[in-house]
């Protein structure tokens, strides 16, 4: 009884410390008996799973690198269109009036400016095999990055774009840099989910909810369907025939880093409201020194 229990014992022994991507012993047995069938299918099998642990690390990997190659390029595609415009719109002011033109080379040069900080900061992450950079919260005057955004996209001719901000300073702790992006992606994907055949109408509207500002990006496209609602902030999500559909998963992602949201109301036909909620700094906050890292020090 013995010579059958304890090869069987060592089976089941060997068995409950088999691990999935870890090296596993393999079973000796000398006699062609049923125990030894047994057990050379066991040393088959680990042989075979080790295999294809390997061949599901390389995929992950491949795919782990796609993923932030997508990621990558659709951070870097956002600022290039409305740097684009900004420059041909300066050069046409140059051309129809010269006298203007030295007005505008401020404002644009801000802008482009900081677009090419936020590309060589994506530029970085990459280069530094990270996906997205840790979040560098500051005190923000929320008005400014959204005149900001605003003067970046409303020089488009085939659609009009309009701002409205309160009078007081609204003020946040978060990553200016990140804000940016996030606006960057949600005005780009409300002006991509207008048709084409439509005049596009975009407003952007910064204002106070109880203890949030709010800044509110509406569009006037084909809204977003019941059976996508749940896949909006998922990646890969797109609601267009080409793009890689990660600009909102990355916005809400931002945003959980100074204790931000994201939300949305649609109609479907109508055209789609985004909600870009964030924790106001306190009054009392808002005079006290800037050296703090935490919202609710």
């Amino acid at each position: 009884a013995n010579s059958i229990t304890q090869p069987l014992s060592i089976l089941a022994e060997k068995l409950k410390k088999f691990k999935l991507g870890k090296t596993n012993e393999l079973l000796e047995w000398n006699s062609n008996d049923e125990i030894g069938v047994l057990i050379h299918d066991y040393n088959n099998l680990t042989k075979e799973v080790e295999k294809s642990a390997g061949l599901l690390a390389k995929t992950e990997r491949d795919m782990a690198w796609r993923e932030m190659a997508k990621q990558v390029a659709h951070e870097i595609k956002n600022p290039l269109t409305p740097m684009k415009l900004n420059i041909q719109y300066l050069e046409k002011t140059a051309k129809e009036y010269p006298d203007r033109a030295h007005e505008l080379i401020p404002r644009v040069s801000s802008v482009l400016v900081e677009q090419i900080d936020n590309l060589s900061q994506i530029a970085n992450e990459f280069s530094n095999f990270a996906a997205m950079p840790q979040a560098s919260n500051e005190k923000i005057i929320l008005n400014e990055v959204v005149e900001t955004i605003h003067d970046l996209f409303r020089k488009r001719d085939d659609m009009d774009i309009s701002m409205i901000e309160p009078m007081d300073e609204l003020y946040v702790f978060a990553d200016k840099n990140h804000l940016v992006r996030i606006l960057n992606n949600v005005l780009k994907n409300a002006i991509q989910a207008i048709p084409e055949d439509r005049r596009g109408k975009i407003e952007i509207e910064l204002s106070q909810m109880n203890n949030d500002a709010v800044i509110r990006v509406s569009d006037n496209g084909t809204g977003i369907p019941d059976h996508m609602k749940d896949k909006v902030f998922t990646p890969n999500f797109t609601t267009k025939s080409s793009g890689t559909g990660l600009g909102l998963a990355i916005s809400a992602n931002m945003l959980d880093s100074f204790n931000g949201r994201i939300y949305f109301e649609t109609k479907v036909g109508q055209g789609t409201d985004f909600f870009i909620a964030i924790p106001l700094m306190r009054s009392d906050d808002a005079v006290k020194d800037q050296n703090r890292v935490t919202l609710d020090e």
